[in-house]
């Protein structure tokens, strides 16, 4: 099912019938900042052993998800007084940061260091569906082979997901731009990749 929904204006009724959806255990498609992701609800076992299979996973590699704002942040990763300043000046934003996750995140999300990944999505869609589902959303980029480039459309995906995904939301063309990777998980900033996101703060 493809439902198009105005990236600057999301309509609240759409917003709710794809969220109802995730609530139910959808893996969705949606636009971001850093291009087309999918993802599902982080507290749906079912779900996420379905994006898995669809990622070609390993189980010990655990997805990054993302989070309305910073309140949220905390209810999910130890965040000390250094990271919190960093990510009130940067967020939301084109960023991944890797923070230590607390015990309200279930043990699929984690690595063995009990470390998590989170965003902050400046994207109005995603940023209205976080805010609807009041939970995290798994942020993955959408599959694709080393002969394909990754899509930046609806009907691109559509074509490649191929009834893999229950919901895609169009949200116009959006062209991949990957976060910039960031880990606030020891006494200063590591830059583990360069992206979107300006890295000078983290230097």
């Amino acid at each position: 099912m493809i439902l198009e929904i105005n990236p600057y204006n999301p309509q609240v009724r759409l917003i709710r019938r794809v969220v109802e959806r995730i609530k139910q255990g959808a893996v969705i498609c949606y636009p971001t900042d850093t291009g087309y992701g999918i993802g599902c609800d982080i507290f749906n076992p079912k779900a996420i052993k379905k994006m898995a299979r669809l990622k070609k996973r390993p189980p010990n590699k655990p997805f990054s998800f993302m989070c309305y704002d910073l309140k949220n942040i905390s209810r999910y990763a130890h965040v000390s007084n250094t990271a919190y300043r960093l990510l009130k000046k940067n967020l939301p934003g084109p960023y991944t940061f890797v923070l230590p996750g607390t015990k309200l995140v279930p043990k699929v999300m984690t690595t063995k260091q009990k470390t998590v990944g989170i965003r902050v999505p400046e994207h109005v869609i995603c940023r209205s569906l976080l805010e609807e589902l009041s939970s995290p959303i798994i942020n993955t980029s959408i599959p694709v082979d080393d002969t394909t480039a990754p899509p930046t459309q609806a009907f691109e995906i559509e074509m490649l997901l191929n009834n893999h995904v229950d919901v895609i939301i169009d949200g116009g063309p959006v062209y991949p731009d990957p976060s910039s990777l960031i880990d606030l998980t020891g006494d200063r900033p590591e830059i583990l990749r360069e992206g979107k996101g300006d890295v000078s703060p983290f230097r």
